[in-house]
């Protein structure tokens, strides 16, 4: 056996939560994604999903249980694969938090022109011997 696990995270709309109410809680794993079910193995073809769930019975002897639940219930399937160090959807360790500038009324005033607003550009010159264009209002003919 390798030391590289994969699976499937499961996530069904709350909804679907709702309508399977305790049945489905003993499989559900909460994280910050929300609540899914984790499985080794899973077959999309037809109207129930079908997922291989892998764990212990009370006895400690090694169980493979197939959970299945009507399509439109899922609302993602997230691929996972792990090298067995970490498994989940958690962070991962400290993460550094990049540093923003002061920003309100005791902050500096910005010193690069804004880029949202183009320059203004003159209109060219009319060539010589050109006609003037004038808009006249003509009253409509009774």
């Amino acid at each position: 056996m390798n030391d590289h696990r994969s699976g499937f995270a499961v996530f069904f709309f709350p909804q679907a939560l709702e309508v399977l109410g305790e049945a489905i809680r003993p499989y559900l794993l909460d994280g910050p994604a929300g609540p899914h079910v984790l499985c080794h193995e899973i077959d999309t073809g037809g109207a129930l999903i079908e997922m291989t769930i892998d764990g212990r019975g009370p006895d400690g002897r090694s169980v493979s249980l197939e959970l299945m639940v009507p399509a439109n219930m899922v609302r993602m399937i997230v691929s996972v694969h792990t090298d067995g160090s970490t498994f989940g959807f958690g962070p991962r360790g400290p993460v550094a938090e990049p540093a923003l500038p002061a920003v309100g009324p005791t902050a500096m005033p910005a010193q690069a022109q804004p880029q949202a607003v183009p320059k203004p550009v003159e209109a060219p010159a009319r060539p010589e011997g050109a006609p003037a264009e004038t808009l006249t209002r003509t009253p409509p003919k009774p």
